[in-house]
This record gives structure tokens, sequence and C-alpha cells, in this order.
């Protein structure tokens, strides 16, 4: 499964045990809106991760503008984008506002899938980090951030009783198989980590050549990857164990298991973690638009963005001075650091030659 669209239900199943949540503070919204009879249909990943919004976003929501939720239990990966584009066809939409991938937001963008957004109805879409409002070439907004979450670099404390600074040291010869890595180019981001790391950034994957010359680089790794995973699950336990001591993994979930009492601990580089993410989009065929900017601004709204790091472990999607998230809460799940941010572009524009040479060069 490519690891480009909000977490999967296995990884978010170990945020079960997560912090205590605040609760939320309800936003008044306009009377006119308080009609017990308006239903939207949301569509968000299935298992825990849904099960979580159910429980504590939804129903805050519903208390919040008298608009009923009907959440949908939408398939990871790109089913659920070829299922909104069948059904747009139709004229239909299986969910009105929906969280989509990255690479998804962009396919759909090609199409037209999304409904543009109203702005002035959406003033907290403007506190969204910028590199999470997502637009139309003419410059219309069509998705606005929903939930965003970090891959960083992860080591076992008994085996390395130092923190490793920088991306830099997966390179370092001392450690010969000793790696877990992502094993998908459009899951691991090692380009955009490589790129950053040693060529001063990712305006060098704007080109075959240099994407190449990245995968160049990435292969000089190999000596030292004990293994390319696909498995979360599996190299999470190597992790712990020490099998596996070093690696790329989620900053929350390494966090819990360090909470657990696991030897493993999850460190920012000064080159910035990769800063992974999705977007709330409206089906172009929804006749609830007007609903569901309600909801996307609702989500914008500190308090929620807050509500949805205790509970769901997400780091927030606008400054999070703008919450009231403790220095220790905001650790857990994000960091001052700039992130590396995806380029989402090439994953959707060259997938498949990237798939293939990533098969050649690196982990075939």
């Amino acid at each position: 499964m490519h690891k480009n669209s909000p977490a999967k239900p296995s990884r978010r199943a170990v945020l079960a045990g997560g912090a205590a949540a605040l609760a939320a503070s309800t936003i008044g919204f306009p009377s006119i809106l308080r009609a017990a009879d308006k239903t939207l249909k949301v569509g968000v990943y299935g298992g825990y991760f849904k099960e979580s919004f159910d429980k504590h976003i939804f129903t805050e929501f519903t208390k919040a503008s008298g608009i009923a939720i009907e959440s949908v239990a939408e398939p990871t990966g790109e089913a659920w984008l070829v299922q909104l584009e069948q059904a747009a066809r139709a004229k239909q939409a299986p969910a009105d506002v929906s969280m989509i991938s990255q690479t998804s937001m962009l396919k759909g963008q090609s199409v037209e899938l999304w409904a543009p957004l109203d702005e002035a109805k959406i003033p907290g879409a403007k506190n969204v980090h910028s590199h999470l409002q997502n637009r139309y070439p003419d410059g219309r907004l069509c998705g606005v951030g929903a939930v965003s979450w970090y891959i960083t670099l992860v080591s076992n404390t008994k085996v390395f009783p130092e923190a490793p600074t920088s991306w830099a040291e997966l390179w370092d010869a001392k450690h010969k198989d000793q790696l877990g890595l992502l094993a998908l180019v459009s899951n691991s981001f090692l380009l955009e980590v490589t790129a950053t790391t040693f060529f001063g950034g990712t305006k060098m994957l704007d080109t075959e050549e240099g994407i190449l010359k990245a995968m160049e680089k990435i292969a000089e790794l190999k000596p030292n990857v004990k293994l390319w995973y696909r498995d979360e699950a599996q190299f999470e336990q190597a992790l712990k164990s020490g099998e596996i001591p070093m690696g790329q993994y989620y900053h929350d979930v390494t966090g819990l298991a360090a909470a657990d009492g696991h030897p493993v601990r999850s460190t920012f580089p000064k080159e910035g973690g990769i800063n992974d993410s999705g977007s709330w989009a409206v089906s172009k065929a929804s006749k609830a638009v007007d609903l569901a900017q309600v909801f996307i601004e609702y989500m914008c709204q500190p308090s929620i963005q807050a509500l949805l790091s205790r509970k769901v472990g997400t780091s927030p999607t606008i400054d999070a001075k703008l919450t009231d998230l403790t220095p220790e809460e905001f650790a857990a799940v994000s960091s001052e650091i700039a992130p590396i941010v995806p380029r989402y572009d090439l994953y959707q524009e060259k997938a498949d030659w990237l798939s293939q040479k990533w098969t050649e060069l690196i982990v075939g």
C-alpha cells in the first residue's frame, strides 16, 4: 500500500493508548446552520482511525453545528479516488467531503474532481500551513490540510546511547546490516531525504537526471539495509529488540513505544522530519458543499487541531502556537524544525518510471 495516504488502521491502532484528551471547545455557528435535518457524509480511513473520529471529533462537530455526520470508511491508497471519480460521472457522491492523500489530490485536480471552496466561508484555512492548502492552477482552493504526521530517524537506545543528528548517519559504513527502511519509492520519501541532505534541496528532483543522481546516492545505502519493509509491525518489533537498531519510522508510534518502556527513540534530524499528510476535499458531485465548508472550517480550529493531536496522534496542520498544546504534547507529534515536504507531483507524473528505476537500482 502506498503510504502517501493517511495511515492505515494497523498504524493507527497503536495510537489507542494515546494521551488523555481535553474536551473540544464548542464553536458558535450561525443559527441558520443549526438545522437537525442536515446530514453530511464524511469519508475517513477505516479501522481505529475512523473509530477515533466517530468518538472524539464528529460528535463534537454535531453538538457545535447541529449537522449530523454519516461517516464512511474509505479504503486507503487510490481505490477511493477511483470510486469518487466513477460516482461523480454518475453525479453521485459516496461522501461529500473526504480525507484524501496528496497524490490523490493532484490526480483529482487534473480532472477537476474537487469542488472549488469559498475561502470566505473557511476563514480558518488561512491558518493552515501553505503546503497543505491545495489549489487549482488558477488559484482556487480545492483542498485543506486535514491531518499530518512525521516519518523520522529512529534508533534503539541500547545499541546507540547517543541520538543521531542527521539523515546522513544512515550512510555511515559502521551501520552495515543495521537499517530498516520503507520499501517503496512513493512511501519512503528517501529521494527527498537524499536531495535535502546532500544536494541542497528537492529542486534537484525536477529533472530525471537529478532523480537518478539521488537514486545512485540511495543505492550506496544497500550494504547498510537489513530490511526494506512493507510491514510496519515487523520493523517495529525488530527496532524494539535491537535486531534492526536504526531506520525510518513514524514519530508518534515510536514515542508511544518509548512511553511503554521500549528502548527506542525518534529523532528529528537537523534536515527535518518527513511531513506526510492528507487533505479534506469535496466531491464536485456533492449537493452539500455549504455544509462541507462548515465542517472544514470547524476542523481548522485550533482547539480541534489540538484534540486531533491528543486523541489521534496527528501533527497540527496549523501553527502550534495557535493551539493550547503543551511543549510536551507538541513534541509527541511534531517539531519546530522545518520539515522535508514530499514531492507528491513526482509520484503522480512519473509513478511507473520511478517504480521501475527504484526496483532496478535499489530494491531489486
